[in-house]
């Protein structure tokens, strides 16, 4: 059959698609990623629920694959994923034209429904540029955090045995991959359901000891617990990037007790001082959260001040979005003005702004190792180390030479170009 597979979401939804085409694929059907307004047999949608924008463009993107069916496109329209866990058959509420509806990580299934042997396999059919991929190393969550969703429609922490993460990064080596970028839901808890402590950093090292893997990315940390070893890895080891994904949300104590966080601000300041000096030169990437219910001017000026201070070297700034089924659902009033959120979001972002403009001058002129992701107008567009793809400052590289996407190059940083770089390739 012609099937088209689309994602909506995070990486870690990405790399069910992934796994879902290779078994596809192997079982003989036609197999097309992304949108597409092609004729199909089925469309499978794997969708997002983790926030109200998630919510609003999965909806979105089911009607109008519903649509396509009326128009006769796709014969049946199925759903996969966090949006189909959280509303289950109500879906069908809003989108009658739904045929078959899947859980979370549930593409085994969609196997068996084809009549295809479900084959859990670390092969995939890589949906991005051949030389980096995701690696999940783990599902689900145990953190009680107020506002999030994910661990009741994802379930608790469920780690993925060391050696099949290994494999699985041995054939994406093998496949031209050379970047991995680990993502979890709480990548510092792995390890802690099956082997009863976290092995975060022996994972890491067993992986980079793969000839081929020449950049290893950590996504997703958290800060409490934090396992002070996997510093010494990141240091140590010189293809585990000086970068480290960690989201604080917050500072002040009580929003941080009101986000069921178990940290206070002094234990937060503390943590990221052990870091930076443990690991002399990381780029910490954080994300924070404004408007949860609680949060006064007084509590976002102090976070405002806190990553003035800190200066971060990559950071997201979310609006709090209310969702159904969450503990503030049951046990806060949504009463901050969406304009307000968004007012002390944009005030972040500005401050952000400034922040990365003045990191990037202080580049200039120095060199850095360049992995090249693709071809724009008259430019290589490529990254740093320091630098998570989609998400963080981009390198415009100009050179006399033709460059090889996917390969490594020595790059002068040459100007700023706002939150992203300008360098150049000497001959």
């Amino acid at each position: 059959m012609r099937i088209n597979v689309i994602n909506i979401g995070c990486f870690k939804n990405l790399v069910d698609c992934e796994k879902l085409m290779k078994q596809l694929l192997m079982a003989g059907h036609d197999v097309v990623f992304g949108e597409s307004n092609s004729l199909f047999d089925i469309a499978i949608i794997n969708t997002c629920g983790f926030i109200g924008n998630a919510d609003s463009d999965s909806l979105q993107l089911l009607k109008l694959y519903a649509k396509r069916k009326s128009e006769c496109k796709i014969k049946e329209l199925w759903v996969m994923g966090c949006y189909s866990q959280k509303r289950g058959e109500k879906l069908r509420i809003d989108i009658p034209e739904v045929d078959r509806i899947y859980g979370n990580f549930d593409w085994g299934n969609i196997l068996v429904e084809l009549g295809s042997k479900s084959l859990i396999t670390h092969e995939r059919t890589l949906t991005t540029p051949i030389h980096y991929a995701y690696l999940k190393i783990s599902e689900g969550c145990n953190s009680p955090c107020s506002y999030c969703i994910k661990p009741k429609i994802n379930g608790p922490l469920t780690s993925y045995d060391i050696k099949e993460l290994v494999d699985e990064a041995r054939y994406l080596v093998k496949n031209g991959v050379k970047e991995l970028q680990f993502v979890a839901q709480n990548l510092t808890a792995y390890g802690l359901d099956i082997y009863k402590d976290k092995r975060i950093a022996e994972l890491v090292n067993r992986i980079a000891d793969i000839d081929g893997v020449e950049w290893i990315r950590l996504h997703y940390a958290y800060p409490v617990g934090f396992p002070l070893d996997l510093l010494d890895t990141i240091r140590q080891r010189e293809n585990v990037c000086n970068y480290l994904d960690m989201a604080i949300q917050h500072c002040n104590t009580k929003m941080l007790k009101l986000m069921r966080r178990n940290m206070t601000k002094e234990q937060l300041t503390e943590l990221i001082a052990t870091i930076r000096d443990r690991v002399p030169g990381i780029y910490l990437r954080t994300t924070v959260m404004t408007g949860h219910p609680g949060e006064t001017q007084s509590d976002f000026d102090e976070l405002y001040e806190f990553v003035k201070e800190q200066r971060f070297e990559r950071m997201g700034v979310f609006a709090y979005s209310h969702q159904s089924g969450t503990y503030c659902d049951k046990n806060y009033v949504d009463n901050i003005p969406q304009s307000v959120k968004i007012e002390r979001a944009l005030s972040l972002m500005s401050l952000q702004s400034s922040i990365y403009e003045s990191l990037n001058g202080s580049l200039v002129g120095t060199f850095e190792k360049v992995i090249i992701d693709e071809k724009y107008g008259e430019y290589y567009i490529g990254r740093g180390e320091h630098s998570t793809p989609m998400a963080d400052p981009k390198i415009y590289v100009s050179s006399n030479l033709s460059l090889n996407i996917g390969d490594f190059y020595n790059v002068k940083i040459t100007g700023v170009r706002g939150k992203d770089i300008n360098g150049e390739i000497i001959n």
